[in-house]
């Protein structure tokens, strides 16, 4: 994953503020008015990124990569 650039964003619509993702990827989301939302769109590739995106319950997070816009999270 080295050198990789991932493009996080949160669908608020979607997001039931469960705190999974703030919870278990401090570095990268936060909540904000009870919804959560990436700190920053683009990031280092970083599994802890993948991980709050699968552990999400309503998959509002989606994960792809730069340049490709392969998703990679949530799994298709």
């Amino acid at each position: 994953m080295s050198g990789q650039r991932w493009l996080v964003e949160v669908d608020r619509d979607v997001c039931i503020g469960s705190g999974m993702c703030a919870g278990s990827a401090p570095a990268f989301f936060e909540l904000v008015d009870g919804r959560s939302r990436p700190l920053h769109g683009e990031v280092d590739a970083d599994d802890e990124v993948l991980g709050a995106a699968e552990s999400c319950p309503v998959e509002a997070i989606l994960v792809r990569e730069v340049g490709t816009g392969r998703q990679l999270a949530p799994e298709e």
